[in-house]
């Protein structure tokens, strides 16, 4: 399966963390979205997001050392569309996840879950793509 996904995340209280070659970067406490692709194996994507014993990687490994995800957001398409769905008027956290692209940011931040996750499934459907909320991994 390929497509996009949307993590939503928790942080618990405010922290600096160091997020690779972007350095330190401090972070409130509240909810973040991260938009991402895979188009090779949306599933593996997806399952290595949630593992906890991995080499940081991306952006994103960094901050789920100390965040959680609460939900994922995906749908399945066979091209490229996390820049569109990244397109999102909330707060942002500059350069994050975006380093082979032009979008400001893949991550975004919200005091209010609900707020955000509305945002979210909004941008999916205003991309003509059906989105899927998951509390968990997909059993097999």
């Amino acid at each position: 399966m390929k497509g996009v996904y949307v993590l939503l995340i928790e942080l618990n209280k405010d922290l600096k963390i160091k997020i690779g070659k972007l350095g330190k970067i401090e972070f409130k406490r509240g909810y973040y979205a991260y938009v991402g692709s895979a188009l090779n194996s949306l599933e593996k994507r997806i399952e290595r997001h949630f593992r906890k014993n991995k080499r940081s990687f991306w952006h994103i490994d960094y901050f789920l050392e100390k965040a959680k995800i609460k939900e994922f957001v995906y749908a399945e398409i066979n091209k490229r569309k996390e820049c569109e769905i990244a397109k999102l008027n909330l707060k942002f956290i500059k350069g994050f996840g975006c380093s082979d692209c032009k979008c400001k940011s893949h991550l975004f931040y919200s005091k209010n879950y609900n707020y955000l996750k509305r945002k979210i499934l909004e941008s999916f459907q205003k991309n003509n793509l059906r989105p899927i909320i998951k509390k968990e991994l997909w059993m097999y």
